[in-house]
């Protein structure tokens, strides 16, 4: 699929907001059919997960405390009729540690934002037989 480059938006998220719902809204808002988001920041209480294939299901890792957001990075496509963010995070603790995987939920303590809207074809993530909601695959 080709696309080419829209509008570019850098914001900061206001502290108590959930990230991937306030990224949702403002895409939105903004009518950001597709794009990428990059951030950096702060989440406080994260829970993460990763896909189970066997079940079927996302596996969520609930952590307590302030996590240092090294790295946040990600996607938005149209999900059941909606603008909808794809998020993928590495968290750092305290201790040094890093955390990672797909960001279910995160309090924002600060959020610093980078969205690049991109102009092309509607992706839409639709049902699969393996429980995730995917583009269409792209044969060569």
């Amino acid at each position: 699929m080709k696309v080419s480059k829209g509008r570019s938006f850098l914001f900061r998220i206001p502290e108590g907001e959930e990230f991937g719902a306030f990224i949702n809204g403002f895409a939105k808002k903004h009518n950001v059919l597709i794009g990428t988001v990059t951030a950096i920041g702060t989440l406080r209480n994260p829970k993460i997960g990763y896909f189970d294939e066997e079940s079927g299901r996302y596996r969520v890792m609930e952590l307590s405390g302030t996590y240092e957001l090294v790295s946040l990075t990600g996607n938005i496509s149209i999900k059941d009729g909606e603008p909808f963010a794809h998020i993928h995070v590495a968290l750092g603790d305290s201790d040094g540690r890093l955390w990672g995987g797909h960001l279910i939920e995160g309090e924002v303590f600060v959020a610093e934002v980078f969205v690049q809207e991109l102009l092309g074809e509607i992706l839409e993530r639709k049902p699969q037989k393996n429980g995730l909601a995917l583009w269409d695959a792209e044969g060569l």
